[in-house]
Order: C-alpha cells, then structure tokens, then sequence
C-alpha cells in the first residue's frame, strides 16, 4: 500500500483545482447535539521525511466512522472502517483488522490519524473529557489545541463567527505532520 500513495501527490494538485466551497453559514452548532458529519477535502501527510496525500471522504456517526482515501480520479485508494467492535482497512482486494483505527493506519499506511479525537477537532473542539489546552483567536475561534499528545493548529475557517467551522488544521505529533483541507462539510 506505501508504494501506491506517490501517485496520489499528483492527483490531489489537480483536485485541489475543483473543490466545492465551504457554507459560510454553516457553524459547528450546526453540527450539535450529535456531532455527526460528512466532509470531503484532501489530506497531505508528512512522516519520517515521506509525503503522502490524497482526496478525503469522512463519515462520522456516534461511535462509528467511515474514511475513504481517495486516488487522483477520485477512486477509492483505501477504506478505513471503525466501531466499537474494531478498525478495518481494505486496500483493494486486502482487508486488515486491527482493534483500533490508529494502530491499523500505522502497521499499513505509515502514519496515522487519531480518529479518537479528530471528529471533535475538526469542529474546533476538545475531546470530551479529558485535559487540553486551547488559544483562541481574536475573534473567538480555537487558534490551538493541544490534547492526547497531539497539537492542532487552525489555519483558516468557513467564517469570522466564534462558531465558524474549520477549513484548515494542521495536526502534529512527534514526527507526522497531518494537513487537513476540508472543502465541504454535510450534516449528516
């Protein structure tokens, strides 16, 4: 699977020529109470001196999530697949089971995504429950998160309101570096 992902550098630059722009309107109250979502974008990754992207599909629902790499033409590259019973990943004709999303990224792609946190994240907010620490912009909107280990960065969002959802992050642990471009989000 490591092999294949230099193919889909190129196709995320001519993805990233037709994208679909983010509702401005659109908040993370929107997103509330379930939190759950479905958003298209491009992820670029940076590990170990290796770079790797790809198109992005996500689909969160409470307890599950749904994330599809996709290759230059928009094709499927990989499926990551998580429940509460465990994480699958189908890379083509294989299939990897592992009881957690993060370790399975890890033993198959290289890198991962920490998909415990992230779906609460990318709507610039803390994972529930546990301790973070948060900067805000001057108009009100998480600037920076550090939690679980990991720092995320917010680089631009859909709007100027406190409640704006976010468009860009950048998250960063140890040595990956996770670029998130998120042009469309969908409550589901």
């Amino acid at each position: 699977m490591k092999r294949g992902w230099a193919g889909i550098f190129f196709g995320l630059a001519l993805a990233a020529c037709s994208t679909v722009p983010v509702e401005p309107g659109l908040t993370s109250r929107a997103m509330q109470p379930a939190g759950e979502f479905v958003l298209n974008g491009r992820i670029a990754i940076r590990h170990n001196d290796k770079r790797q992207s790809a198109g992005l599909h996500w689909t969160h629902r409470a307890g599950i999530d749904e994330v599809l790499l996709l290759g230059p033409l928009g094709q499927t590259a990989a499926r990551v697949y998580r429940d509460g019973y465990g994480a699958v990943l189908e890379d083509g004709s294989r299939r990897y089971h592992a009881e957690d999303a993060a370790t399975l990224m890890e033993k198959v792609l290289g890198w991962q995504l920490p998909l415990e946190g992230l779906p609460d994240w990318v709507r610039a907010q803390p994972q529930s429950g546990l301790p973070a620490q948060i900067e805000k912009d001057p108009l009100g909107r998480l600037a920076r998160l550090r939690q679980s280990g990991w720092e995320v960065r917010y680089q631009g969002y859909a709007g100027e309101a406190a409640d704006s959802l976010p468009t860009r992050l950048q998250l960063q642990r140890d040595d990956l570096q996770v670029q998130l471009l998120i042009d469309e989000w969908k409550p589901n």
